[in-house]
């Protein structure tokens, strides 16, 4: 059986927490995968690089699984009417919505993590209880038709869970020998759990002006649902 995966595309992603999951899902066997965004136009992800959608909101097929990014870009998609309104249609019938990163945020916007376990990138987990979550800490949470994860490289791995509920745990397990998927952070450092205090303050504080903007997005959004 064929399975269609989307992606979401938008203006500030950060592009891992797309590319990393497309690396994954385009190589299940007679995949159909869509780089989706509200027109073909050419995108910048938030570091420069250029990416390019391959479907429109207005042409996207069924999906099966919907995967949202995110990124700085993510920001005003918490009140960006259409981008909600196609979350909203698309969670009607997929199979999976999914989230990487701050992508959650924007799922958490359209109000599609009401009642669910949820995660996002470790410095902004306080946001998801607006949006009715229950923050959980952990690299993938799976709950029921929702599959969301931490930052960025974390993709990866929420991807190939995604795999493993829509194909098989040994299309996964092939997935993962064939990427040579075998991480070993040098230095160990990609958590607060195991980075020393000081620069996990330090971390804090350079994203302390991201913290304030999300926060008062976050509000706004989650007074919207109400």
């Amino acid at each position: 059986m064929s399975l269609t995966f989307g992606l979401l595309l938008f203006p500030g992603v950060t592009q891992l927490d797309l590319t990393g999951p497309f690396e994954v899902v385009h190589r299940v066997p007679d995949a159909k995968v869509h780089v989706l965004w509200k027109t073909l136009d050419p995108v910048h992800a938030d570091s420069g690089l250029g990416l390019l959608p391959t479907t429109t909101f207005a042409d996207c097929p069924p999906l099966d699984v919907l995967i949202v990014p995110g990124g700085a870009g993510q920001v005003p998609l918490m009140a960006d009417a259409e981008v909600l309104g196609f979350l909203r249609k698309t969670a009607a019938t997929a199979r999976y919505l999914t989230a990487v990163c701050t992508g959650s945020l924007v799922l958490g916007a359209a109000g599609l993590l009401r009642g669910y376990e949820a995660a996002t990138h470790w410095a902004f987990m306080p946001f998801l209880e607006a949006f009715g979550a229950t923050a959980r800490e952990a690299r993938v949470v799976v709950d029921r038709d929702r599959i969301t994860g931490g930052g960025v490289t974390a993709g990866i791995d929420i991807a190939l869970r995604i795999v493993a509920e829509v194909a098989s745990p040994d299309a996964a397990r092939t997935i993962e020998l064939a990427l040579e998927y075998d991480p070993e952070p040098p230095f160990g450092c990609g958590h607060p759990r195991r980075a020393p205090e000081p620069l996990v303050a330090a971390a804090r504080a350079a994203l302390e002006a991201q913290l304030a903007e999300r926060g008062v997005r976050v509000a706004e959004a989650a007074a919207a649902l109400r």
